[in-house]
């Protein structure tokens, strides 16, 4: 008898090692499948928030930063920009070479700071699959913003970067 179970041991070996194999991967991933859904949607709203109030105390109003749009569209929207804000309010968009964008409504969502933050605001509203932002952490603006709307739908994905900021 004790033969046999050596006999059957032997012969599930293999296929239980093989298994284990496989199933490790997924054990790595426990503390992301551990999360709820809530506490995921959660993240971006917190970091906005936190954000948002941190751009506000600073009250910049006089600004420029450079904003390059990696999106599936037009090469004339893609930039890189930069835009120049006076009292809160866009006052130029040009090309790198310092000439006015032909088309500046390519632009109007992100000509601001608040604009951008709105855009992340608006994002979470309609439930986008992946929001992923990252902010500057001394003054709370958005230094990289990407958003997936859709994972079913190509091509409708959002991807910004703003760099070069100064302070007027």
């Amino acid at each position: 008898m004790l033969n046999n179970i050596n006999i059957q041991w032997r012969q599930l070996r293999w296929p239980l090692v093989i298994s284990a194999g496989l199933l490790m991967p997924l054990s790595l991933n426990t503390p992301a499948i551990s999360q709820s859904a809530v506490e995921i949607a959660q993240k971006p709203v917190a970091n906005l928030i936190k954000s948002r109030r941190l751009w506000n105390q600073q009250n910049i109003r006089n600004y420029r930063y450079t904003l390059s749009n990696s999106c599936f569209c037009a090469p004339a929207a893609r930039g890189p920009v930069i835009i120049t804000v006076k009292n809160g309010i866009a006052t130029s968009i040009t090309t790198t070479t310092g000439e006015p964008v032909s088309n500046p409504e390519f632009f109007e969502r992100y000509k601001t700071i608040p604009k951008l933050f709105n855009v992340i605001a608006d994002a979470i509203a309609r439930k986008a699959d992946r929001i992923d932002v990252q902010y500057n952490r001394k003054l709370g603006y958005p230094t990289q913003i990407s958003i997936d709307y859709s994972f079913q739908q190509a091509d409708e994905e959002l991807f910004l970067t703003i760099e070069n900021f100064q302070a007027l």
